[in-house]
């Protein structure tokens, strides 16, 4: 029975040496070191693993031990082609390697005499030859990793492909709920069994450089799709703004894919590459370094913008940038929760504060450009000034981003102290500045009645900005009732001072007959003249200049119909032949009065 027990033992051995591929004369090691399992386990309760503890820690079994499994992993070690080539010989090398780190493993476990010292130090040699014999076919099975979307037609682009300069890049994505695979499971499969082995020889980080270098590459090329230029801080100052605001919208893209899709997807990559490991800062590591240096290249590129200039006409595309980085802080804050990523998130933080504080810096300097615009520049004719057209739809378009406005100046506040605003007292204030720019702008009116008619046709064209949206809400009905107020004595003002004259001319009480007829002329020449220029100026709002003729004629037409009748009953004509010359009707008058005033200055 022993000698048949012998051949088939070592009939075992020869067929390992050949599934092994490299050494047949490794049968006789191979059959000392089964013969060692046989003793060990009538010792050790069935344990058979070939270890020198379990084969007595007899030098010359460990001697054996060591022999084969050099002949074996060196035999892959000086292979040309790579070893994930061929599955099989993938799997028999990946045992050696398990066999030889716990050989290793025992071997420290034991006394260190000098025997004991050789041995562990040739194992830990041959441990270092395998590791980087290990780090380049990681590598290898990565780089040869197939392109999981040249069949998906759903993804791909009429011009782009899905692999640029041989790396696998992301295809276009417009679903941000999608997980993009770029790995199928089978690569994932190598790739976890090579890292487990790595981990456990020591070289986990090595693994993680390697990994995270390739992902690298994938995120870059796939990012570089959305065309950003990946501007320098110094580049971003010297570019115009128009162009700029270009690459914003092209910023707020690519940061959503990233922190929506690529990185989510990432995460979910290292998770399965590095699963089954004892420890997962190996993970956490990679998946840090895969992400450091997309991550730092959008945040430069929005950190410089929060540094810029302060113009207020900035204040739109950085209020994009704030709250596309709004949206994504907590999908952020959840993928750089672990130790290695945590800088990550505070830089993330950090920018979105300061973008925050460059929207208010931005939001206060209107108050500077309204102090210096020049006050002799009023709009000929009395018409609408820039200056109101600007800040109105300023306000009223800085107004859609209510909510991260009132936050940002009350977070301000709140941190500093200092002596910012809530954003309704801030616009208030925004409003009389511009009303005293416009009170110094009316001035340089010679006539008091373009005066009025000039902070009429202002006035009424900041009502309607801030009527029916959100500005209106912030000011408040009892700002629009003050301010509607303001323009019904504005408009009293003009009557009174251009019409009051001439209307005096048609009293009728107690004038004498000749009077009358002069008063009659006068009128005429009056109105005549008051009409001519005032059929130069204008008023840009079509109910408000409706409004103006009604309230002229309304004011007019009676005093005159009553002064034309006054002069036709006068006795002193029942003495003369006909009637004294009348040029107009009031129907002239009318006529004439519904000419007053144009659309546009143009």
């Amino acid at each position: 029975m022993a000698e048949a027990g012998d051949e088939n033992l070592y009939a075992a051995a020869r067929d390992i040496a050949r599934a092994l591929g490299k050494d047949p004369s490794a049968a006789g090691d191979i059959l000392q070191i089964l013969s060692g399992y046989g003793a060990a386990s009538g010792n050790r309760g069935g344990d058979s693993r070939p270890t020198v503890a379990r084969v007595g820690l007899n030098l010359n079994n460990l001697d054996r031990v060591l022999n084969s499994l050099e002949r074996q992993i060196s035999g892959y070690i000086v292979e040309d082609r790579p070893i994930w080539s061929d599955p099989v010989d993938s799997r028999t090398f990946l045992d050696a390697v398990d066999e030889l780190i716990t050989v290793a493993e025992d071997l420290r476990s034991m006394a260190g005499d000098k025997s004991v010292t050789v041995c562990l130090s040739r194992a830990d040699e041959l441990i270092q030859q395998v590791m980087f014999r290990l780090q380049e076919e990681f590598g290898y099975v990565m780089d040869r990793a197939p392109d999981s979307f040249d069949s998906d037609d759903e993804f791909s682009g009429e011009e782009d492909n899905d692999r640029i300069h041989g790396v696998i890049v992301a295809p276009p994505v417009t679903d941000y709920k999608i997980v993009i695979e770029a790995l199928q499971s089978s690569v994932i499969g190598d790739l976890n069994a090579i890292a487990v082995r790595m981990v456990a020889g020591g070289f986990g980080k090595e693994c993680s450089r390697v990994y995270s270098s390739r992902r690298r590459e994938f995120l870059e090329e796939s990012l570089s799709r959305l065309h950003l230029r990946g501007l320098s801080m110094e580049k971003v100052q010297e570019t115009p703004w128009q162009d700029l605001e270009d690459e914003i919208d092209r910023w707020i893209k690519a940061v959503t894919l990233v922190f929506r899709v690529f990185f989510p997807s990432e995460r979910l990559l290292c998770d399965r590459v590095f699963s089954d490991l004892p420890v997962s800062s190996v993970t956490d590591l990679s998946f840090m370094e895969v992400c450091r240096g997309t991550t730092t290249q959008l945040l430069n590129f929005a950190d410089a913008i929060a540094l810029g200039s302060r113009l207020p006409e900035r204040l739109f595309k950085v209020m994009d940038l704030y709250e596309a980085m709004e949206d994504l802080i907590p999908k952020l804050e959840t993928l750089f929760s672990n130790q290695y990523c945590l800088p990550l998130k505070h830089d993330s933080v950090a920018i979105h504060k300061r973008l925050g504080e460059a929207i208010r810096g931005i939001f206060m300097e209107l108050e500077n450009l309204i102090r210096r615009d020049p006050p002799k520049t009023a709009f000929p004719g009395g018409g609408i000034h820039p200056i109101t057209r600007y800040v109105m739809n300023y306000l009223r378009a800085a107004c859609k981003s209510r909510e991260s406005l009132e936050q940002i100046l009350d977070q301000t506040v709140n941190e500093t102290g200092s002596d910012t605003r809530p954003l309704s007292v801030q616009i208030r204030w925004v409003l009389e500045l511009l009303e005293s720019n416009l009170e110094g702008k009316k001035r340089t009116y010679r006539d008091p009645s373009l005066c009025f008619l000039f902070m009429m046709n202002n006035g009424k064209y900041v009502l309607d900005k801030v009527t029916d949206n959100e500005l209106g809400s912030i000011l408040g009905e009892d700002w629009i009732v003050k301010h509607t107020a303001k323009i019904r004595q504005y408009h009293s003002s003009y009557r009174r001072s251009s019409w009051n004259q001439v209307v005096g001319l048609l009293r009728t009480e107690s004038t004498p007959y000749p009077k009358l007829i002069e008063n009659l002329r006068l009128f005429k020449s009056r109105f005549d003249e008051v009409c001519k220029v005032q059929s130069q100026w204008v008023i840009t709002d079509g109910q408000l200049r409706e409004e103006v003729r009604s309230s002229i004629a309304g004011i007019v037409s009676p005093a005159y119909l009553n002064f034309i009748g006054r002069l036709k009953e006068s006795p002193e004509i029942n003495g003369r032949r006909g009637e004294p010359f009348i040029a107009y009707t009031v129907e002239d008058l009318e006529m004439i009065i519904k000419g007053l005033f144009k659309e546009s200055s143009s």
